[in-house]
């Protein structure tokens, strides 16, 4: 698609601008532009701007996939964007626009509602409403910078699945890529919220926000399995059919459900001339082929798909890791697994002289495709939560990695409409106890698919094409201790600074542990101390011991008390997170969270209010495997508390073992008692700790037995020695 990027207020825009048009100029061969407040240069290259001196400036790299229209456009104000607006030529129909393409469509709507709405332009509050509500009659991805009367304003589509990255440390910059931003000296960078429109007042320096309504899981649909698989398949090839592209196209193909549904709807839908596709796997060119590409071919060859198998060897991973990981800014293990499977198949595409890839992105998230899926205790919340924030885990990679082949990546699956019917499917039609993504696979038996492609149990990208298996072997082979150590050397920077919401127990420094082990920036610890013994959001047993906890770890903690009044104790919360944000520039939060929606909910509207990020590692993790593993670290910790039939006195205060697990879990087996605690059963507190510089020794304790099978202990004295002593 495209690059946009623009400074303000900075006396060096002008060269700012070329550098980040320059790291965004693979997102746009096409041509290259920039304008100030009374200019406007274009040329076929950034290199070749010629541009004034000027402290305002937006940029942009043109990728032209429907008629040639440099960028920025002007009419009434200045217009760039990263556009792919799937319905433009109706609405240019239904409001009478004489646009050449989808971006001109744009600007020249929105400044028509504006003044068909009669809409006070100098008040930036009225004009972002009323480009929301422009915005909601668009089927399509976007992300966009509009400049008028000293305002500028920045949204990007609903769902994220176009990037765009803001800093307000010096004046106000924004860019496609995270990566340019940092390329021009920029440290305090954030991502756009999708739900949000951003206004920059150029003479204030002020920020405005508009926050856009989202999708909704209620009411679910009514109606039978059928009739919804039906309005389902519907749904989905209109959103395939109008991505179709002018021009031959590629398909990322595993071989799994999600690939072939689309491939196969495109085979039947695609039957006109210059619909022509290819499919594209990649994978480990291994003694023993990747279950992806084994598959690939077998339901190529069984649907008639002209299938492209690229392979490449152990050296050639390597080689490709020193552009994927920089190119995602990212070395989580699993994310660069993912993204080189995808770069693999891009460039193959690339190639080709493909410049459209159709992706089956979103499919897991909206219809329980994950293994975690079948431990969820409200599948239709977590859907919602999986789509909510599917712009953090996956949607930037995807763009980057696309971009950087020259590759416009289109995904069906997160259709506007698409995404709204699906989320309001019952959980029943997604998934059972035995399979994930019900209504899916049905689709897929009334399209004609096999059953024995349809009821596949595929492995997630990075293991079905054995990339991961390759960056463990390269790993062994160089000696580094683990995968993430080896990706750092391709990527020096943390992937993101963040704060934890820390309790002093198991959960919270675990989960604080695992970010720590995939370069995530560990800035803070945030502790809430809640005079309320009985807070519905916050572990309170021997909660100030959390500062020893964060001296041993030589971690700044924040400590904010509440009443623990229900609900109104999340005032609090917010005020410690805000707290963390302008004092340690977190960019996001950390939980321990297993399976409590109320607190996950709770936290991450909070945290979407302050334009942060939410990372729950241990969600819905196997809490057998979460005890055992944390043993297996050298977690050591105690009970602090019980409180479930089967437990009693005699579990507090005492470090927890291997034997007490296996107890814990033959309780589960006999009553149900969760084994990691989950259902308030016990709480902990942890003395020691693989990220411990000190364990902690508790010199004194009072156990207080307040019934069978109730009890808990309170720390009357506790010091940090050294891990040495005994």
């Amino acid at each position: 698609m495209c690059g946009i990027t623009g400074f303000f207020n900075r006396e060096n825009a002008a060269e700012l601008t070329l550098r980040a048009l320059h790291i965004l100029a693979d997102r746009g061969k096409d041509g290259a532009g920039a304008a100030g407040n009374e200019w406007v240069e274009y040329a076929d290259v950034p290199e070749n701007l010629a541009l004034p001196r000027d402290i305002n400036i937006i940029g942009h790299t043109l990728h032209s996939m429907v008629n040639f229209t440099r960028q920025p456009l002007v009419y009434e104000g200045r217009f760039a964007s990263n556009c792919e607006i799937y319905n433009w030529k109706e609405l240019a129909e239904t409001f009478r626009i004489d646009a050449s393409n989808d971006s001109d469509m744009l600007v020249r709507l929105i400044e028509q509602r504006l003044h068909d709405d009669n809409v006070n332009t100098s008040d930036p509050t009225a004009v972002m409403q009323n480009i929301s509500g422009t915005l909601d009659m668009l089927r399509g991805v976007y992300a966009f910078v509009y400049w008028r009367e000293g305002v500028v304003y920045i949204a990007r589509d609903i769902i994220g699945l176009k990037p765009l990255w803001y800093s307000l440390s010096e004046g106000f910059a924004f860019t496609s890529e995270k990566k340019a931003l940092k390329a021009t000296g920029y440290t305090d960078i954030k991502e756009l919220n999708p739900r949000e429109i951003l206004a920059y007042g150029i003479q204030s320096g002020t920020v405005d926000r508009y926050t856009r309504n989202f999708f909704s899981i209620s009411p679910q649909h009514e109606g039978t399995f059928e009739q919804m698989t039906e309005q389902v398949q519907q749904l989905l090839e209109n959103a395939v059919n109008i991505r179709f592209p002018d021009e031959p196209f590629g398909i990322l193909f595993s071989g799994g459900l999600d690939s072939t549904i689309l491939a196969y709807m495109c085979k039947k839908l695609g039957k006109i001339p210059g619909k022509d596709f290819k499919c594209y796997s990649a994978g480990l060119k291994d003694v023993q082929e990747p279950p992806d590409i084994e598959y690939a071919k077998k339901v190529a060859e069984s649907l008639g798909l002209e299938l492209v198998v690229y392979q490449i060897d152990l050296e050639q991973v390597e080689e490709y890791l020193k552009t994927v990981v920089p190119l995602v800014e990212d070395t989580n293990v699993p994310k660069v697994g993912v993204a080189l499977t995808m770069y693999t198949a891009c460039k193959a595409a690339k190639e080709d002289g493909m410049r459209v890839m159709f992706s089956g992105s979103g499919a897991d998230e909206l219809f329980a495709g994950y293994d975690r899926h079948k431990r969820s205790t409200d599948i239709s919340r977590d859907c919602y939560a999986d789509i909510l924030k599917i712009y953090e885990k996956n949607t930037y990679r995807d763009d980057v990695v696309s971009m950087y082949n020259n590759i416009e990546m289109r995904v069906p699956y997160l259709d506007k409409r698409f995404v709204e019917y699906g989320l309001k499917i019952p959980p029943e039609f997604k998934i059972n106890g035995e399979e994930n993504k019900l209504i899916l696979r049905r689709v897929g038996e009334r399209l004609g698919i096999p059953a024995e492609f349809t009821r596949r149990k595929k492995q997630a990208a990075q293991y079905g094409s054995r990339f991961d298996k390759a960056i463990d072997k390269l790993t062994r082979r160089t000696g580094y201790d683990t995968k993430t150590v080896y990706l750092k050397q391709f990527y020096e920077y943390p992937n993101l600074k963040l704060g934890v919401l820390f309790s002093s127990g198991k959960d919270s420094n675990y989960a604080m542990y695992i970010m720590q082990q995939q370069n995530y920036a560990i800035e803070c610890l945030i502790t809430i101390k809640s005079i309320n013994p009985d807070s519905y959001m916050f572990h309170t047993p021997n909660i100030g011991l959390a500062q020893l906890q964060a001296e041993s770890m030589g971690i700044p903690l924040i400590e904010q008390i509440t009443q623990g009044e229900k609900e109104t104790e999340l005032e609090d919360l917010k005020k410690a997170i805000l707290r963390a944000k302008q004092e340690f520039g977190i960019e996001g939060v950390v939980t321990g969270a297993l399976y409590s929606n109320y607190q996950r909910e709770r936290i991450e509207r909070i945290c979407d209010e302050l334009g942060l990020k939410v990372f729950s590692p241990l969600w819905h993790i196997d809490q057998e495997k979460e005890m055992k593993q944390l043993l297996a670290l050298g977690f050591r910790f105690i009970f602090s508390s019980v409180a479930a039939y089967g437990l009693n006195s005699k579990w507090v205060g005492r470090i927890i073992t291997e034997n007490d697990i296996a107890r814990l879990v033959k309780l589960n087996e006999k009553i149900g008692l969760n084994v990691a605690g989950e259902g308030g059963e016990f709480e902990s507190f942890v003395i020691d700790a693989p990220m411990y510089k000190k364990k902690i020794e508790i010199r004194e304790l009072e156990v207080i037995e307040l019934d069978e099978y109730t009890a808990k202990v309170a720390i009357t004295d506790a010091v940090l020695v050294d891990k040495t002593e005994e």
